[in-house]
């Protein structure tokens, strides 16, 4: 007698009853009944692993959603349970979105600190700064969050290039390039994380996180478009197109920076493609570069739905597939990737990770790195759930510093998303440090002498105010003072109210009351300076405008007032009516006629100086020459008008010498720029290139501009090295003095060039190699110090795909900005030589011996005695990498390269001498690897949870060749007329538990439990069936092999060789009624079927159909047929499965359609449906000979039957019958020798 085997992988909880007995030899065991995820001392990776093995597959997928993450129940395997936790929450600059709800958009924050925008601090160059704002932020949110230790990930902050003004976000940028924009994102991160400016803990944080930053988006993410409309350029489905070395050079530098100067936690990938490959299943950039070569560390979250958009907007269609992915499909292959979170809302998709990766997992999804399985799930939970350990969690909250200075500051509880808590957190420090940062934000562009009112020559700014006696100013402009309407303008921002840029909170009544509008500021300022002064407010524009696009008409008598004024300042400028995260701007002018109003204005009044507060830069040709003065920031935060008049006045007492210089560059014309959607950097024969490190065509200003109201003086540059090797390093020092009269700060920029090197090498024209703010006093000196790394001015060489350092001469500048112009002093070196290459990054992707075979490409979860294969690579200091780098991609090590191996809990995962790693018992172990390499020493650390799982499973005694551990379900052919087989198991963990269940005849299934000394427990399951045969219908009834579904005798007649089916009304996926004459037989293991359908007329009614199907149960089944749907005939195949979560939601996808009209000639069609393992093939024939296939797909069922149906849907017609013959069905699978 011979059992036929088949081998699928789907994972069942079944109820269990009869004990064996295992022996084997007993092992040490650790007696604490503290699970490991609640025990401080293992590592929080190492309690993330723990906790997710406790988790069923369906709890495992629902924790992978962003928006939220549900609670999970306590239950013996987890005895806290888990809280529900928001992920999708917002910082930019300042806390201001926070998950709140447990599903959709997070939730805008009321009342909340607004601090400048990004760019703003980009204008800064003050990475200190930045550090100290962000950590006032996360300050902020430990208060505001719930229970000050949930909801802590922040998606922020933005670190895309600033690399064309006409983007819809440049605000969010803090620069185009890529050094200053790490410099002050790294202290971002710090900040926000509760780290110390070089990237440690805090020691005050007792080994917590604060909060958690988000670098995005992750890459080449630099336009709008028109996104509700799937513009050209639509950032949700285009693509960014470059070559390997403008993404290297350019779009990921600043991503390798922050990683390797402040660890992030997480990376949000982009909606858009790159080169072609949707950002969130990109492994270039998700693996091969971020983790291997780069060395993050954290987990990467997508865009909000923009896994969603692999198929809907971008319709991808990855090498060996033969159509686009599918809802599915697309999920495995982000998770494949790497993307561990699905932020799950935004845009319309009602799939998520949740409710379709438990199906993916068992659909045997061939990936672009591995047939996706449930591995690549816990590597991305394991990442998940370090993050919400390092948070605190788990741990006693009461007691964690984070936590009490929270609830110091503000009583549990005691806050609310409403105006009722008052503007609480809006403290007078947090205030105090938005009005500080917004002062080094502002710009001073020009500062001309010009003959004043009274005659007398001068600049206009600063002003200074007299002690006493008349005193006039008159503000002018609708954005320095605008007024609130209480209606909710188009981006959810208050109508009317201060703009404070993208992803501010909401202000209402309490916050406003704490926000400084520009006229506010200036009239505070001055009044406390002179009390009889005159400060005036003049909108500028007729009418009642709410935003800079209605300042359309000039206010002439505001016009004509300002003669009348000692000094007038007109301010202008954009907000999101101008530009924001749905659209680009398509021109530089100043919405409405604000130039205009600063032309009319200054002809009236020569006191007059504009500032704009802006996106970006914005066209100033217009009215530069006809004003003396001009200051620039972008959106200033809610004390924005306390800055202003810290810059702008000479005498009050925050009075502030501007420090901003410009970190991008303010182009002439950026209609001479390439277009939006067009990624190059280098200039061509139809480009003049991006940003100052390229671009050749006319300037307003250029990148570093930014003039104050001293003068400084550089002498002596000299560099310590003048002839260097390509590995060394080189100091630069200059001495500064303060040559004017007032206070004051420097902004020492140093820049190197490459004269000499050849143009085909494309070399940028300089680059920005060090930046330092110096504080000076008039009259005194100070000396900078800045170190250039040879290693640093590399260029990627893409025919041998590594960076190489130029050989030849190159030119240090100090300068005033990236003009030439504005070089103060320059000296030269000589590099010589080659980059050494020595190990940089050490990464792995652990598995275990066997796992190649079956697709796996890396895993958290091991049985025990298991080998552990570490899967090493080697990123080295030129961005080449050896060893294993994807399945069929791997490089051997050089000579002379040694590895080391370490285990933090040797009895329960032991390395030999030989290096070979081996799982013992169950429980976690850390091992950690080192490579050495001419002499630099790099290692990495990965977690092993070695769980109690079967070795062995076996039927009638003999064991199946098959078996994996891992593997939770079997499929098993039973001869006709053999006993009931009976399921024995053995498990090497003598402290576990195996519990059998024995099928009760056949069809029918066994189940194994095997519950181990952590209380988890894993189950098998074993169907059994006979073989599935073919049927003729040559009777008058249908074979014994066939059960009916709610069989309705009167409309099912067997006669002439063909079963006849009426449909009825009725459907599968919940639909009620529920389809009645389903004909279903046992069909496990491989099968294929085929059968004749004669349709008596083509469908016709909604939802009408008849067709195969492939049977689990009402909920979970595929089914090919020939339907009516849309309003139109086709050929169809509809997948539906059940995975219970979070509570019994069914998930139906229409794979695809064929409209009949083109392929059937006639009422009759042949349908086959084919299984192998996990994977389905459809056909469809018009002559029974000749098959044409329609689909391919895998499908997540179990206990399968396979079958014949015909329904109606809603319809109650009974005007069609389908009759099936010729059905044929070939059944097959390994063979079980017994």
């Amino acid at each position: 007698m011979r059992l036929r085997l088949v081998l699928l992988t789907s994972v069942l909880a079944v109820a269990v009853s009869i004990p064996i007995a295992v022996s084997t030899a007993a092992r040490r065991r650790s007696t604490d009944p503290t699970p490991i995820y609640l025990n401080r001392s293992y590592t929080p990776a190492e309690r993330a692993a723990d906790l997710v093995a406790r988790m069923t597959l369906t709890q495992k997928a629902a924790q992978m959603n962003s928006s939220q993450a549900p609670a999970i129940p306590a239950s013996p395997s987890i005895p806290t349970g888990v809280s529900a936790y928001g992920w999708w929450n917002e910082a930019l600059h300042g806390v201001s979105r926070l998950q709140l709800a447990p599903s959709g958009n997070a939730t805008v924050l009321d009342n909340t600190t607004s601090y400048p925008i990004s760019l703003a601090l980009g204008s800064s160059w003050d990475p200190n700064i930045m550090y100290q704002e962000a950590s006032a932020i996360s300050d902020e949110a430990r208060e505001v969050a719930p229970n000050n230790s949930l909801n802590l990930d922040f998606y922020s902050p933005t670190v895309n290039l600033g690399r064309d003004p006409r983007w819809g976000r440049n605000d969010e940028a803090f620069s185009e390039d890529p050094l200053l924009t790490a410099d002050i994102a790294s202290q971002f991160v710090n900040g926000l994380e509760g780290k110390d400016q070089q990237g440690n803990l805090l020691p005050q944080g007792g080994g917590y996180l604060k909060a958690i930053a988000t670098i995005k988006h992750y890459a080449a993410n630099n336009t709008e478009g028109d996104r509700t409309n799937g513009g050209p350029t639509d950032r949700l489905t285009g693509t960014s197109n470059m070559d390997e070395r403008t993404l290297r050079e350019y779009y990921t530098a600043q991503f390798k920076q922050i990683i390797q100067q402040s660890h992030p936690g997480s990376i949000m990938s982009a909606y858009n493609s790159v080169n072609n490959i949707p950002a969130p299943a990109n492994v270039h950039l998700n693996d091969t570069l971020a983790r291997q070569t780069f060395g993050f560390g954290g987990y990467f979250t997508s865009d909000c739905d923009a896994v969603y958009e692999i198929y809907h907007g971008h319709h991808w269609q990855p090498p060996g597939y033969s159509r686009p992915l599918n809802v599915n499909e697309a999920r495995a292959f982000a998770d494949a990737a790497g993307e561990d979170l699905n932020c799950n809302a935004g845009y319309a998709d009602p799939f998520s990770y949740g409710n379709t990766l438990p199906a993916a997992a068992n659909e045997a999804i061939p990936t672009q790195t591995d047939v996706f399985n449930q591995n690549d799930m816990d590597t991305s939970l394991v990442r998940l759930f370090t993050a919400r350990m390092q948070l605190g969690e788990f741990d006693n909250v009461s007691s964690e510093p984070w936590v009490k200075a929270a609830r110091a500051q503000l009583p549990p509880g005691t806050w609310t998303n409403s105006d009722a808590n008052n503007a609480v957190t809006e403290t007078p420090a947090r205030l105090a440090l938005a009005r500080q940062v917004a002062d080094r934000g502002f710009v001073l562009l020009k500062n001309a002498n010009t003959t004043r009112k009274d005659g007398t020559s001068g600049t206009v700014l600063p002003i200074h105010v007299p002690s006493s006696g008349p005193f006039k100013v008159a503000v002018i402009g609708y954005l320095a003072n605008p007024t609130p309407t209480g209606e909710v303008g188009s981006t959810g921002a208050a109508a009317g109210a201060m703009y404070l840029g993208g992803y501010s909170s909401d202000q209402g009544a309490p916050g406003q009351a704490k926000e400084v509008t520009p006229y506010q500021g200036l009239k505070n300022a001055i009044q406390a300076i002179d009390p009889s002064a005159t400060v005036d407010f003049y909108n500028g524009f007729t009418g009642t405008p709410t935003n800079a696009s209605q300042l359309t008409t000039i206010d002439q008598n505001a016009v004509n007032a300002a003669a009348n004024y000692d000094e007038v300042l007109v301010y202008v400028g954009t907000d999101d009516s101008t530009a924001n995260e749905f659209v680009d701007r398509t021109t530089m002018a100043l919405p409405g006629a604000q130039a205009d109003l600063i032309n009319a204005v200054a002809a009236k009044n020569p006191n007059t100086a504009a500032v704009i507060e802006s996106i970006g830069q914005v066209d100033v040709d217009s009215f530069r020459d006809n004003v003396p003065s001009l200051l620039w920031t972008s959106y200033n935060g809610q004390r924005k008008g306390d800055a202003l008049a810290d810059v702008v006045l000479a005498n009050s007492p925050g009075s502030y010498n501007p420090s901003g210089h410009l970190p991008f560059t303010w182009y002439e014309n950026a209609g001479d720029l390439p277009a939006l959607d067009d990624y190059s950097i280098r200039p061509s024969s139809t480009s003049l290139g991006r940003t100052y490190m390229y671009y050749r065509g006319p300037q307003s200003f250029p990148f570093g501009y930014g003039l104050s109201y001293t003068s400084f003086k550089t002498s002596n540059l000299r560099v310590d090295r003048s002839h260097l090797d390509a590995n060394d390093a080189f100091h630069v020092s200059v001495d500064v003095t303060n040559t004017g009269s007032a206070a004051g700060k420097d902004l020492v920029q140093l820049y190197i060039g490459t004269p000499d090197a050849p143009a085909f090498l494309q070399l940028p024209i300089k680059r920005l190699e060090g930046f330092q703010q110096v504080e000076l006093n008039p009259g005194q000196t100070k000396t900078v110090t800045l170190t250039v790394s040879v290693p640093n001015l590399a260029f990627f060489n893409e025919s041998a795909n590594r960076y190489q350092v130029y050989d030849g001469r190159y030119t240090a500048e100090i300068a005033n900005s990236a003009a030439d112009s504005d070089i103060l002093a320059q000296r030269e070196v000589t590099v010589s030589g080659s980059l050494t290459r020595v190990p940089s990054v050490l990464s792995a992707k652990p598995t275990m011996f066997g796992d190649a075979q079956g697709g796996i490409q890396s895993r958290v979860m091991y049985p025990e005695n298991a080998t552990v294969v570490p899967h090493l690579t080697v990123s080295m200091n030129d961005e080449s990498l050896y060893g294993f780098i994807e399945p069929g991609q791997s490089k051997p090590f050089p000579p002379g390269m040694r590895f080391t191996f370490s285990s933090d809990h040797p009895d329960v995962v032991a390395v030999t001498w030989g290096g070979t790693i081996r799982t013992l018992r169950n429980g976690v172990a850390t091992v950690t690897a080192k490579v050495t390499y001419r002499g630099v020493t790099r290692s990495t650390q990965f977690v092993v949870r070695v769980l109690s799982e079967l070795d062995r499973l076996s039927i009638d005694r003999r064991a199946i060749r098959a078996f994996r551990p891992d593997t939770f379900s079997y499929d098993a052919i039973v001869p006709d007329g053999a006993p009931t087989p009976r399921v024995s198991a053995h498990t090497p963990d003598p402290s576990a538990t195996v519990n059998v269940t024995q099928a009760s005849g056949v069809p029918g299934h066994a189940t194994v439990t095997v519950t181990g000394p952590d209380g988890i427990a894993q189950t098998y399951t074993v169907y059994f069936a006979h073989r599935a045969r073919s049927d003729d219908f040559s009777g008058t009834s249908v074979g014994p092999q066939w059960t009916w579904i709610r069989q309705d005798p009167a409309n099912e007649q067997v006669s002439g060789g063909a079963l006849t089916i009426t449909p009825e009304q009725g459907d599968l996926g919940g639909i009620n009624p529920p389809a009645r004459n389903i004909l279903v037989q046992p069909a496990l293991g491989n099968w294929a079927m085929v059968s004749k359908l004669t349709f008596s007329t083509a469908p016709h009614v909604a939802n009408q159909q008849g067709g195969l199907i492939a049977y689990q149960d009402d909920a979970n089944w595929l089914k090919v047929d020939w339907e009516y749907a849309n309003g139109v005939a086709q050929l169809a195949e509809t997948t539906s499965d059940n995975q219970n979560y979070p509570t019994n939601q069914q998930i139906t996808q229409v794979l695809t359609t064929i409209p009949t009209s083109s392929v059937l000639t006639s009422n009759t069609v042949w349908l086959a449906l084919e299984k192998r393992g996990a994977r389905y093939t459809s056909y469809y024939s018009t002559d029974g000979v000749h098959f044409t296939p329609i689909y391919n797909v895998g499908a997540s069922l179990s206990n399968l039957k396979a079958g014949l149906f015909a329904w109606n849907g809603p319809a109650t017609t009974s005007d069609l019958t389908v009759s099936f013959s010729n059905f044929h069905i070939f059944n097959w699978g390994p063979r079980l020798r017994r």
